[in-house]
């Protein structure tokens, strides 16, 4: 069977085209400890690109809370099911079926390829979404889980006995993309300059096996105009350097859009020192952030830096191996001991341009966009403290810093 290496999965998955890297791979950060839901991202996405007939269904962005929150309707749940259980090993490596080998096909059979089949979707693990799946964008919000809550409880624990999460959920643009993977024609292609997955709309002949297989169900149909469409990653402005919407206008400041790259050729330069890929380094050298259900075996490249307060059994469930030590970094960036984190951390959401290098100037951090400065922060804000009382206007002050 064709193997193609993934190294969030620690080994080789089978899937029905040989592997080809692009010369930049597309990616992101996202931090769940601030996303707070507000839906700016959604409304910037919907505004821009599915505003049309036909495309009132679709969110190439949107934001759900978990565990209780899924669209389409029990996206993630009703594809790990189809797969069956999997277990990672203590080497970090896993042992279950990706969603191209659950089923059992021999993909080095020409007679098992998509293009010669047309019937992909019934060889991988998942489902195809109908009208009723996608009529709930906001299923499940604010819903929480685990203990009863009284008014009064106060939480001392460093994982909340009632909790909850807001998870932002765009395209993965996957390194094997699974759309791209089971598409008869193919209409579905990886861009080489930077791994942006698109769908050539003129090519698409509406069999939808890529709204199937994709276990992230960002291949969505439009009736109106009998294809496929999906989130194109605004290459447009990433092309000028600038960030996609979603992320520009991302109120929590969650979002860093850059470029990555595998382990083996990862940047491990000390940004105290000189410019540093950040995206390198969150992922790769501190290991912070962590991909959406690795083990559906698609390589995904939208990282997530994992919630503080929530179960981490549920947690290593989404995000794979690793969530405890990402934990305690992230709580030692709060705590100051990380400044190269905390630094990258506040130049989230503060330019407009993509940030393809980073360093720590003295207390400051600096964001580079292929060579040229395109952004600087405080690392620390700079605070002020007044008086609690005012004696000139009489008055008491609630807020003092």
């Amino acid at each position: 069977m064709p193997k193609v290496e993934n190294w969030q999965l620690g080994r080789e998955v089978e899937y029905p085209y040989e592997g080809a890297r692009p010369d930049d791979q597309w990616a992101a950060v996202f931090d769940l400890n601030k996303c707070i839901a507000c839906q700016t991202c959604t409304l910037a996405c919907k505004t821009t690109w599915t505003h049309e007939e036909g495309q009132e269904h679709m969110f190439w962005n949107n934001v759900e809370t978990k565990p209780y929150g899924s669209h389409p309707v029990g996206w993630d749940q009703r594809t790990l099911d189809d797969m069956g259980a999997g277990e990672w090993g203590d080497d970090g490596t896993y042992e279950g079926d990706t969603i191209f080998e659950a089923e059992d096909v021999d993909w080095d059979d020409p007679e098992n390829h998509p293009q010669e089949t047309m019937q992909a979707r019934d060889d991988v693990a998942g489902f195809l979404p109908d009208a009723d799946d996608m009529r709930y964008p906001n299923l499940g919000e604010d819903e929480i889980a685990g203990d009863t809550m009284e008014s009064i409880s106060h939480f001392d624990e460093e994982t909340h006995p009632v909790w909850f999460f807001y998870l932002p959920r765009i395209c993965n643009h996957c390194t094997y993309a699974a759309c791209a993977g089971s598409c008869p024609v193919p209409a579905i292609y990886k861009r080489e300059e930077d791994g942006v997955v698109l769908i050539d709309e003129e090519s698409c002949q509406a069999f939808q096996q890529c709204n199937e297989a994709c276990p992230y169900k960002k291949a969505i149909y439009n009736p109106a105009e009998s294809i496929s469409q999906k989130c194109i990653g605004c290459y447009t402005k990433t092309e000028e350097g600038k960030a996609p919407q979603c992320f520009e206008n991302c109120l929590g400041k969650i979002r860093l859009h850059g470029y990555i790259n595998p382990p083996e050729e990862a940047d491990d330069s000390d940004p105290m020192e000189e410019p540093t890929n950040p995206l390198d380094f969150v992922v790769h050298q501190k290991e912070l952030a962590k991909p959406l259900y690795p083990q559906f075996g698609l390589e995904p490249n939208v990282y997530y830096v994992p919630p503080i307060t929530a179960p981490t059994d549920y947690l290593t469930q989404m995000f794979g191996p690793g969530v405890d030590d990402a934990i305690d970094t992230y709580r030692a960036m709060r705590d100051g001991d990380e400044p190269e984190l905390e630094g990258l951390f506040k130049l989230m959401g503060s330019t407009e341009w993509s940030i393809t290098a980073f360093e720590i100037d003295g207390d400051e951090a600096v964001g580079y966009y292929e060579g040229d400065e395109v952004g600087r922060v405080p690392i620390t804000e700079p605070t002020a403290e007044r008086d609690r009382y005012d004696e000139d206007e009489e008055v008491y002050r609630l807020d003092i810093t």
